[in-house]
């Protein structure tokens, strides 16, 4: 696969559906539902529906980001997290800044009421930066996204490209999720037209750099996700994604999360759950600390969160639950604070 494809040429599978060792979350190809067979894709759309209702997660392969694009990022951000600190604290930010979160900055686990110790991972963040005009919006949603050009020139380059690619793929995911909820395709993407995003390049270092776990402490704390969708592309390790599928819906409770080597991982967030009425689960997990048996592994995760347009006003669509409509700024920001380490 060429860089510049964005889909892969053979549309011609009919079976979306794999199962994974974890058989709550399936691997999803996209070719049958990229293909324009009718059939195909109901097909691929109902085993979304089936996969989210369950537990928030599924895989996705045929999605057209190879393996070497994601790869020419890992690299760059390498560049910067190998940096003296005193470089990188040149371009600290906190929780929503673009730019270096520094390791202990967050604790996802306070988002659901966990008081963790904090979070074992340095990241670098970026996201959509082109202002809407109204200036209370652009100042925190459109940051401006400043770069290490002096120390790590192609960091910007190969996430701009990112960026890019992983924005086609998180619309036509929308256009599936609309699909699977029975609506017409353009549910969710008549909401983004401007939409907030952001990509976090988590790096998860190994005890030399951040230490001997505290009890209770992970590289991220056990929480879900805050928003409308996410693409996960990670690396497996023993201190790796873990995922927890309820007891009453058939599930195991905490397991390890399944991967395959070319396919993004995508959850859902607390406002999707929300917009579908609790139809899908919100994807609970955590990514456990470094390994007593592997207590220098080193891994990086690149965590592309897709949202709304500033501002959409959820309104839940069918599910058991007939939550009151919410202000999607307004609902996103609280969960931001929430997790910050003061």
């Amino acid at each position: 696969m060429t860089d510049d494809k964005v889909w892969r040429d053979d549309m011609s599978a009919q079976t979306p559906v794999t199962q994974t060792k974890a058989t709550q979350i399936p691997v999803i190809d996209l070719a049958p539902w990229l293909s324009g067979d009718p059939d195909a894709r109901a097909r691929t759309a109902e085993a979304v529906d089936e996969a989210l209702s369950r537990a928030g997660f599924l895989l996705i392969t045929g999605h057209g980001v190879g393996g070497e694009v994601r790869e020419r990022v890992r690299a760059a951000a390498r560049e910067f997290f190998a940096l003296p600190a005193e470089v990188k604290q040149r371009y600290s930010v906190g929780v929503g800044g673009r730019g270096w979160l520094a390791k202990g900055a967050e604790a996802n686990g306070y988002s659901e009421g966990t008081r963790t110790p904090p979070d074992l991972k340095e990241s670098w963040t970026v996201g959509a930066d082109q202002p809407t005009g109204d200036a209370e919006t652009d100042a925190f949603w459109f940051q401006p996204n400043h770069w290490p050009l002096a120390e790590v020139p192609e960091l910007r380059t190969e996430v701009e490209d990112y960026l890019a690619r992983m924005r086609t793929v998180a619309q036509e995911v929308l256009r599936l999720l609309a699909a699977a909820l029975g609506e017409h395709e353009g549910f969710f993407t008549d909401h983004t037209g401007h939409p907030t995003y952001t990509l976090n390049i988590n790096w998860y270092p190994g005890t030399g750099v951040v230490g001997q776990p505290q009890p209770g402490q992970f590289r991220i704390g056990p929480h879900t996700d805050f928003g409308t969708v996410t693409l996960l592309d990670r690396q497996q390790g023993k201190g790796g994604l873990q995922v927890y599928t309820a007891p009453e819906d058939g599930g195991t409770g905490w397991q390890d999360a399944p991967w395959e080597p070319d396919a993004l991982t995508v959850n859902i967030g607390d406002l999707m759950a929300r917009w579908t009425g609790d139809r899908w689960k919100s994807g609970r997990h955590r990514v456990l600390p470094p390994s007593p048996e592997a207590p220098e592994e080193d891994l990086m995760s690149l965590v592309y969160f897709y949202e709304c347009d500033p501002h959409t006003t959820v309104t839940p669509t069918g599910g058991p639950v007939a939550y009151q409509p919410v202000d999607s700024t307004t609902y996103l920001r609280a969960k931001l604070d929430a997790i910050t380490v003061s």
